[in-house]
């Protein structure tokens, strides 16, 4: 009886540390190991433009000759967080044409379990106040 009790209060306290049962981080959308695939994939395909620690290209608000702008920040600084899930997944997999960007599509190159984790990645950066205000913002 003693031992039962022992594992069921070891379990209570993993998941108590953890801070979540359900797997998420801090009660985000994403699971810790979305985050550590989404780190290689943000390595390999996005960190060229948007900085290892997705912290965007230096002057990213201003224009550049071609009337568009460069990569902003996607750590939780610059406006990725006004856009819904949705809309941050159409722009990885469609690139950035639509909206008159150059960031190119990864779609084609990316899989949705892929493209969901490189967002669990850049996400993982924001603070709690940022993650929030996203979160009330895009209705998930």
């Amino acid at each position: 009886m003693m031992r039962k009790v022992k594992i069921s209060l070891g379990v209570l306290m993993i998941g108590f540390i953890s801070g979540c049962s359900d797997g998420t981080v801090d009660g985000r959308w994403y699971t810790q190991a979305q985050v550590e695939r989404g780190s290689p994939v943000f390595d390999n395909n996005c960190a060229s433009c948007h900085g290892s620690n997705a912290q965007g290209a230096f002057n990213w608000r201003k224009r550049l000759a071609d009337g568009s702008f460069p990569p902003p920040p996607l750590n939780g600084t610059g406006h990725a967080w006004h856009h819904p899930f949705d809309m941050l997944m159409g722009t990885i997999a469609q690139g950035g044409a639509p909206m008159g960007g150059q960031m190119p599509a990864f779609g084609g190159i990316l899989s949705k379990d892929d493209q969901k984790a490189a967002i669990a990645f850049f996400q993982s950066k924001w603070d709690k106040r940022i993650y929030d205000a996203w979160f009330e913002r895009s209705g998930m």
